[in-house]
């Protein structure tokens, strides 16, 4: 398969919008955190931003979802129809600082979506994590008729050598600077580049399938690319719009249509700012019943750390953080299934964790560490990690919608 990479047309706003008030975090960010939305949501007031073209995950179980989404479409038509984008062709290199100063490296790039499937199948785009279907609807509801994306995913290259990146980013000083401002609400600060040599960097892009290449990294050709760091709920909306439009288009029309591609941001798994984070289970009550179960259900040598508003516990577990991160999800999922009224939600960050158990009076299940390293083999080798294993950084350094993409013809 060849033109998995496409060189693709970015949308930015135009000069003089206020950048810091467009930028907004993932949408899936801080759902057990409702301050977070409402100190953003003062902040943005009436300015252009992200904000007003998603929908954070927070108010899924509103009341007003229908109108909120309704609101989303018009803003995102308004945005697209009346001049706040000017679009340029080209990669564009992102240096994002992280945790201690750190910086992420990457570079957006168009993805083909024939490429990919969550499910564990032989594709050069592989899923990470299992994906939670019931996230879908909405990211879907919305994409049906939008103009534009503006997505949060990130992919990961295996490139241990650093020979695909890196160089783009050591030669940023003779680049046109695209954007140079700081996050909101705690995210670091964030430059782009225009990237002048795209021919380059996608000759390199397409011998990461090259047959011997894979087999000195794997031990066979496993036929993988890309494997996705995050976002993979925003890909897998975006495939199942693309396989229900081009039903209705011509072999013609689809080779090059814009949804068919979609805008990510590429970063090398063994770049810096790449630490992997666990993302916690939030039980909403405090439930004997479903910690006994979850005791039977584990075993083995390693600790897994249960909190509470007024202490904590310590059950055995397996010492592999792979086979722990299954084990939990499979119980949790079993458990739901027997249990009408079981709530569980996902949290970045031990002390986002804390906060939300005190509020709840529930559990929070403190997830193991999984090794970055470790990720492609286990893809390539075993399938999909369970939904929600883990995430690239700690939630405030998650990737912010900033670049958009044009997606109708």
């Amino acid at each position: 398969m060849k033109n998995i990479v496409r060189i693709p047309v970015v949308l930015l706003p135009r000069k003089g919008t206020d950048m810091s008030k467009w930028a907004t975090i993932a949408c899936d960010q801080f759902c057990a955190r409702p301050k977070y939305w409402e100190e953003l949501t003062e902040y943005v007031g009436d300015a252009p931003s992200t904000l007003k073209i998603t929908c954070p995950e927070i108010y899924l179980n509103s009341g007003n979802l229908d109108e909120r989404i309704e609101e989303v479409r018009k803003t995102m038509t308004s945005y697209a129809e009346g001049g706040l984008f000017v679009g340029r062709e080209g990669f564009v290199l992102v240096e994002r600082e992280v945790e201690n100063g750190e910086k992420r490296v990457g570079i957006m790039i168009s993805i083909d979506l024939d490429a990919y499937d969550w499910n564990r199948v032989r594709v050069p785009i592989r899923a990470t994590e299992d994906t939670l279907i019931e996230r879908l609807p909405v990211r879907i509801r919305i994409r049906k008729e939008a103009p534009v994306e503006a997505p949060h995913a990130i992919i990961l290259i295996d490139d241990p050598a650093k020979e695909i990146i890196e160089p783009v980013y050591a030669a940023r000083d003779g680049m046109e600077k695209l954007y140079d401002f700081d996050l909101n609400m705690g995210g670091g600060h964030i430059t782009g580049y225009a990237v002048p040599d795209s021919a380059a960097l996608l000759d390199k892009l397409e011998k990461l399938l090259d047959p011997e290449v894979q087999k000195a990294k794997y031990g066979f050709d496993a036929g993988i690319m890309f494997a996705v760091g995050d976002g993979n709920h925003s890909i897998a909306t975006a495939k199942v719009m693309w396989e229900e439009l081009k039903k209705t288009l011509t072999p013609e029309e689809r080779e090059g249509h814009p949804a068919r591609y979609m805008l990510v941001e590429m970063v090398n798994l063994y770049g810096g700012g790449m630490d992997f984070k666990p993302i916690h289970r939030l039980i909403y009550s405090r439930d004997r019943e479903f910690v006994e179960g979850l005791r039977k259900a584990l075993n083995g040598s390693g600790k897994l750390k249960l909190i509470y508003k007024d202490g904590e516990e310590y059950i055995d577990c397996p010492e592999k953080a792979s086979l722990t991160i299954s084990a939990v999800q499979t119980y949790i999922e079993s458990y739901s299934k027997s249990h009408k009224n079981f709530e569980v939600e996902y949290v970045h960050n031990e002390g986002h964790l804390k906060e939300a158990v005190d509020a709840a009076c529930g559990i929070g299940i403190v997830m193991p560490d999984f090794p970055n390293a470790e990720l492609v083999n286990f893809v390539v080798n075993v399938g999909n990690l369970p939904k929600k294993a883990f995430s690239i950084g700690e939630p405030e350094h998650k990737r912010y919608y900033l670049e958009c993409k044009s997606i109708v013809k």
